[in-house]
């Protein structure tokens, strides 16, 4: 082995990464949850912080991409993936994160590494670091192999695929009340086509619930992974005023089912009640370790 190790670049090294995820996917251990989806999605997400990236670490044998640390959305924060057969790099990654990632505050360092339940060696690591595990929530997925739920969108309502209408302004508004953040929407439709550049995003596997009066009452985005066979929903959010209509699941549906056309075998959910009632089931659970120093 030949291993030199770098940092990230931005433009340069996205697609790289990238690959590297897809290809060193584990559906056992989902490699800490940082799927390739997942990956791009924070690099289009408008609190992605861009200008930090360089903080990320890279690791290459022979120029093969072989090791990754790097956060999902800003300093504080960390992931450490290792391709098969190279779990002795890990301490090193470690250390990179600690030196590199961590949140610092009057001389005080503070840094979150997410793992999964599954992967003994990374927990090991942590624990031995005097890393603790401060939070766990569960990761789910549902199998294509049962049917579909099929419920009827009440009177009034409709179901559009966003490749057939797009409207940035309306998106933007359903996500901000969505995901209930504070005050009224900002009015600020570049949100929405930031998070459409991603090269991989496909608006004909996004669908939108249509409000009798024409605004979006609810939106599932969905990406695939081909080589994979697994389909990633990020995001999806309900209006506040529709939910408990069932809204959220017609849509979840409509969107797994034409990933299934594309030869998708199951899809990723989220967490909670409302997942596990519709069918997902319960693979692994992400857990965050946490140390001050």
């Amino acid at each position: 082995m030949s291993i030199k190790q770098r940092r990230y670049k931005l433009h340069a090294d996205f697609e790289k990464v990238y690959r590297f995820l897809q290809e060193t996917y584990d559906p056992i251990t989902l490699n800490s949850y940082l799927l390739p989806q997942f990956f791009e999605y924070a690099h289009t997400h408008p609190l992605f912080d861009h200008k930090l990236t360089h903080r990320f670490g890279l690791w290459e044998d022979n120029g093969v991409l072989c090791g990754v640390a790097c956060y999902e959305m800003k300093m504080g924060e960390a992931f450490l993936s290792v391709k098969p057969g190279y779990d002795m790099l890990l301490p090193e990654l470690l250390d990179w994160a600690k030196n590199e990632l961590s949140l610092v505050e009057d001389g005080e360092k503070e840094l979150a590494v997410w793992v999964t339940d599954k992967e003994i060696a990374k927990q090991a690591l942590l624990e031995k670091d005097g890393f603790q595990c401060v939070h766990s929530h569960a990761v789910t997925t549902f199998s294509y192999d049962k049917p579909f739920l099929d419920s009827k969108l009440p009177e009034g309502f409709s179901l559009i695929a966003l490749s057939d209408e797009n409207n940035p302004s309306k998106i933007h508004d359903c996500l901000w009340k969505g995901f209930e953040h504070d005050g009224p929407p900002d009015n600020n439709p570049d949100w929405a086509l930031q998070m459409q550049s991603g090269s991989r995003f496909a608006p004909e596997l996004t669908t939108i619930v249509k409000a009798p009066d024409g605004e979006y009452a609810c939106l599932a985005g969905m990406w695939f992974d081909e080589q994979n066979t697994y389909a990633y929903l990020e995001p999806l959010a309900t209006v506040p005023e529709y939910r408990r209509m069932g809204l959220a699941t017609i849509a979840l549906m409509e969107s797994m089912k034409r990933t299934k056309l594309l030869g998708a075998t199951y899809c990723f959910g989220g967490v909670g009640e409302f997942y596990t009632a519709i069918g997902f089931k319960l693979v692994c659970n992400r857990e965050l370790w946490e140390k001050e120093w």
